[in-house]
């Protein structure tokens, strides 16, 4: 069987890596991994394995987003890792290489790795290049055609400017610009110790990124000798590690779900509160989009996230013991890079800070008891009090807004799109970026059970669990009803008296599951909720 694959006699005394390809036409996110896969297989063979690429499957956030085909997208994930396990688990691979190059494959790579517990190297399929606006020539990315929408609406852009926009926005390779999901993840994968250094800030097309991959091969041959697996890794301080980077870059709610999903899959106890209690003392230093002013590909070009990691390790926010897929420690890695150039400002010093401690906000209250996660940059403001103007699903929320019915001082309540009630947590990137295109970005807030997009920001709180569909006080708020959302005092609160929720509650009526068959179905029935990771192998 091996041998019309490619084996020759040679091969079969050698280790056999497996080389998990995410590559799909279905997004540019992917569209160059299968490139990358043969660099990281030539890598691999070269230092004397044989390596076997396999594939998994991807799908596209940007192009689902806002229709019912989002509802697939974190259900991804799941599919993404029980692949990988799959077929490595199968085919007696030796060790692993897996590429990822989109929001929900990334942590998906990383949960099979634990899962597996053989040695394994993550590589970034890359960042995109940003686009340049034809006339303007400022740069923009995918975020900025969905905010291009809201101002369309507004009549702040005319149908040829939508399209100018949407035409230069995507031009090529790698995944979104910004510190998106993507971004974040990868970001917060090399600072777990899973890829080599700066494997997370490279651009997608750059010689830089081949070379990434073939190293990630050489590099899985050298811990397959040394033994060195990913449990050895993916400690709780590495987590820490990681959750810390993701503060100081600014980065995407989506890293609270996904890491508690890596840790998991890990079995290393990570909580909600883990982010809480690191983000008191590590500060946002990055000035990256959404909120702030720069791309993945800025910091690349100033010598990407070794030199923050080295900000943070000399002020004593990262833990240097720690072991990479280098087989070294973090420090260790850090030793000999030096700072930024004198002269940026993608990464400011902590001196100056974008914000003193976490954007990322772990919320409690009436509304959100078992927890909500807010990213809010301060930017917005720390505090928002309004009405509520409910909403049962995205669709008729994105709509409320670009008709005018959403109006300064209202707060936004999208319900039954959290995991189960999706079923599948949609991210609320339309909304939210209509929002942000109408100029309301100060002046409405929002809230969910489903998630957002790392390019939503404004004031918005989303994760809220438990979820309406499993009668979270969510379920229960009414239009009109007065809601807070404390960023100092990380509360979600419902202005009504306890007695008044509890009528509310015994009054309230389950709704039906809107799928029974499929994979949907299998979701809706295993998954966990948000504050727990949204993962489904949990108690089997």
């Amino acid at each position: 069987m091996l041998r019309p694959v490619g084996f020759t006699e040679e091969d079969f005394k050698k280790p056999v890596i497996g080389i998990a390809s995410t590559w799909s036409m279905v997004t540019p996110c992917n569209m160059h991994i299968d490139q990358l896969a043969r660099e990281a297989e030539a890598g691999a063979n070269a230092a004397g394995g044989k390596a076997v690429i396999f594939g998994t499957i991807t799908v596209s956030d940007g192009i689902s987003m806002g229709t019912p085909g989002m509802r697939y997208s974190l259900v991804s994930r799941e599919v993404i890792a029980d692949s990988i396990e799959t077929v490595v688990g199968a085919e007696g691979f030796d060790a692993l290489v897996t590429i990822g190059g989109c929001d929900k494959n990334m942590p998906a790579c990383a949960m099979a790795m634990a899962r597996l517990n053989r040695p394994s190297v993550f590589v970034y399929g890359g960042t995109i290049l940003p686009g340049i606006h034809p006339e303007s020539k400022k740069e923009c990315d995918v975020v900025s055609v969905y905010e291009a929408i809201g101002q369309h609406a507004a009549g702040k852009v005319d149908d040829a400017g939508l399209q100018k926009i949407e035409n230069c926005a995507v031009p090529g390779p790698g995944s979104c610009g910004g510190m998106y999901t993507a971004n974040t993840m990868a970001s917060a994968i090399e600072a777990l110790g899973l890829s080599l250094p700066n494997s997370s800030a490279q651009i997608a097309i750059g010689s830089e990124k081949r070379e990434d991959c073939r190293r990630a091969g050489e590099a899985t041959l050298a811990i397959l000798k040394a033994n060195i697996r990913p449990r050895d890794i993916m400690t709780k301080k590495a987590f820490e590690n990681a959750i810390t980077v993701a503060i100081a870059l600014g980065g995407s709610t989506n890293a609270v779900l996904h890491l508690l999903a890596i840790a998991h899959s890990a079995e290393v106890k990570l909580s909600i509160d883990d982010f809480t209690r690191i983000g008191k003392k590590v500060p946002v230093l990055a000035d990256l989009k959404p909120s702030g002013k720069y791309g993945m590909a800025h910091l690349s070009r100033i010598g990407g996230l070794p030199p923050l990691m080295k900000m943070l390790l000399d002020a004593g926010l990262l833990h240097g013991d720690c072991l990479t897929v280098t087989g070294k420690t973090i420090a260790e890695n850090l030793k000999d890079v030096g700072p930024y150039p004198a002269n940026q400002d993608v990464v400011r010093p902590f001196s100056n800070p974008i914000k003193p401690d976490s954007h990322l906000r772990i919320l409690y209250g009436n509304l959100a008891p078992e927890g909500a996660v807010a990213k809010i940059t301060g930017k917005e403001g720390l505090l928002f009090t309004g009405r509520a103007i409910t909403f049962e699903s995205e669709e008729t929320a994105l709509e409320a807004v670009l008709n005018g019915r959403v109006k300064a001082g209202h707060v936004m309540v999208i319900r039954n799109e959290g995991p189960r009630g999706g079923p599948g947590m949609r991210e609320m990137l339309s909304p939210t970026s209509a929002i942000m295109g109408k100029g309301l970005g100060k002046d409405v807030a929002l809230i969910t059970d489903g998630r957002f997009s790392g390019g939503s920001h404004g004031f918005v709180v989303g994760h809220i669990t438990p979820e309406a569909f499993n009668g979270g006080p969510i379920a229960l708020v009414k239009n009109g009803d007065t809601i807070t959302i404390d960023a100092v005092k990380n509360e979600l609160t419902l202005g009504l008296p306890a007695k008044e929720i509890a009528a509310r509650k015994k009054a309230w009526k389950p709704r039906k599951s809107k799928t029974t068959r499929g994979v949907l179905a299998k979701y809706a029935k295993l998954v966990t909720s948000a504050s727990e990771g949204a993962v489904t192998d949990k108690g089997l």
